[in-house]
């Protein structure tokens, strides 16, 4: 049985991984077969996503210290807690297999320090990525670029046609 010290560092670490993850997830996976489980977790772990099963009574400790009281109730039978630096990212990925997987719970969530019921969680795995968001953007401030683009090199293509009619009369006419 771990002394108190231990359990003191466990506490600060689990700390740690709320205070610097920007999205965080809490699900019950009872009824998953292990290779379920396994296929999660590698989908999670190419996405940069930890995945891990806590104490409850480790996690209760330390999100009390962070200000997260609503996530208590929450905690209650086993629990697997994701966390990533992407705030969309574990929501997106564990509603998707949750899907899939009934036996998957979504319970709760913490997006930038704020705690989320499931069906808010579920709201934001329905955003688009980043990457997705990042490209709409590109793709709204390009377009008026590209249409400007255009507007000016008409003129010149019309004095281009011009000049290219006019030298295919002369050398016909010569």
């Amino acid at each position: 049985m771990p002394d108190i010290a231990a359990k003191q560092r466990i506490v600060e670490d689990i700390k740690s991984k709320f205070e610097n993850a920007k999205g965080v997830v809490l699900a019950d996976y009872r009824g998953l077969t292990v290779a379920e489980v396994t296929q999660l977790r590698a989908k999670l772990r190419a996405e940069q996503v930890e995945y891990r099963v806590l104490k409850n009574t480790m996690v209760i400790r330390a999100i009390q210290e962070l200000g997260y009281d609503e996530l208590v109730p929450e905690l209650k039978g086993p629990t697997a807690i994701a966390f990533c630096a992407d705030p969309v990212a574990p929501a997106k990925l564990l509603v998707e297999f949750a899907n899939k997987h009934k036996q998957l719970k979504i319970k709760a969530g913490v997006v930038e320090g704020s705690v989320i019921p499931m069906d808010r969680v579920t709201q934001l795995a329905q955003l688009p990525s980043r990457e997705q968001l990042l490209g709409k953007i590109a793709g709204l401030l390009q377009a008026p670029l590209s249409r400007m683009a255009n507007c000016l090199q008409g003129p010149l293509r019309n004095v281009s046609y011009a000049l290219n009619d006019l030298h295919r009369m002369r050398s016909e006419g010569s």
